[in-house]
């Protein structure tokens, strides 16, 4: 009786490359999606439930609208400007009320850690560059519909509920906010105390604002200060409001804003410009963040 060869079972057949990272990579990624979205629905329960903080902080863009730029109107003729003082007045309130709740982001990121909470984000199984991107993305967001409240009142200083400049204006909003948003974490990455953060805003965010015309045309400042203000981001993000509104209004061109060489940049060109100050900012932060506590 002769008797069967045996067969030896043959190796599993090595999956393709690329199969199993690709397996894996999407879990991670849906994982550091998740991570994003609980710390923006996070910043939204905060706005949410801290109502009166946020009228607070919408009372002063209000009040300079509407009280200074009230005063200022009848003193300051209208063929300077090329509008009235509210009309040109109103790109620097929505930049100053996308400003406050941007510079919170970084307040919170200091009493987070100094309240053993952002301790606890760390232990979370995502990257610290999600962790923050978190936050950028959840202050962004929530100074944008801040500054969709101040938008509401376009009507009052004589611009028109016009669709496309609402839009365009919501646009401009958004990128102003992710660039303040990023330079507040930025500069807060490396601090421990909040009196020191805020001193430092004091020295900082102040300056920007107010050499950012949106108080008075630029072209009236001595030449070192214009040369300071083409340094400063949120200069290009009010002449890119300013200029979104003279696109949609006849007439509603406003001059004394950004220059280079004597001649105004595009507007894409001044968007591409606060889009890469922010992602510099936030680069720079991720990587000191990155660094171990």
């Amino acid at each position: 009786m002769t008797s069967l060869p045996l067969r030896t079972p043959e190796p599993a057949a090595a999956p393709a490359p690329g199969v199993r990272d690709g397996g894996e990579r999407l879990p991670r990624l849906r994982h550091e999606l998740r991570a994003v979205h609980a710390l923006v629905h996070r910043d939204l329960l905060r706005l949410a439930c801290q109502r009166a903080h946020t009228a607070l902080m919408l009372l002063q863009p209000v009040l300079y609208l509407f009280i200074l730029g009230g005063g200022l109107a009848a003193l300051i003729p209208h063929s300077s400007l090329g509008v009235g003082y509210q009309t040109y007045l109103f790109p620097g309130m929505l930049m100053m009320t996308v400003q406050a709740p941007a510079i919170m982001v970084g307040v919170r990121l200091i009493t987070d850690r100094q309240s053993g909470y952002l301790r606890e984000l760390l232990m979370a199984p995502v990257s610290r560059t999600t962790l923050l991107l978190g936050s950028c993305a959840g202050g962004t967001l929530v100074a944008t519909v801040q500054g969709a409240v101040l938008l509401s009142l376009a009507g009052t200083v004589g611009l028109p509920y016009d669709p496309l400049l609402l839009a365009l204006l919501l646009v401009g909003m958004v990128l102003a906010s992710f660039v303040i948003t990023a330079l507040s974490l930025a500069l807060a990455v490396g601090l421990r105390r909040p009196e020191m953060f805020h001193t430092l805003l004091g020295l900082v965010m102040m300056p920007l604002l107010f050499l950012s015309g949106g108080f008075f045309p630029l072209d009236s400042l001595p030449d070192w200060a214009r040369a300071l203000s083409a340094l400063n981001p949120l200069a290009y993000g009010v002449d890119l409001l300013r200029r979104s509104i003279g696109l949609r209004v006849p007439g509603g061109e406003a001059g004394g804003g950004v220059e280079w060489a004597g001649a105004q940049p595009p507007l894409l060109l001044e968007a591409g410009v606060l889009v890469t100050c922010g992602a510099l900012a936030l680069v720079w932060a991720a990587r000191r963040f990155g660094r171990p506590e």
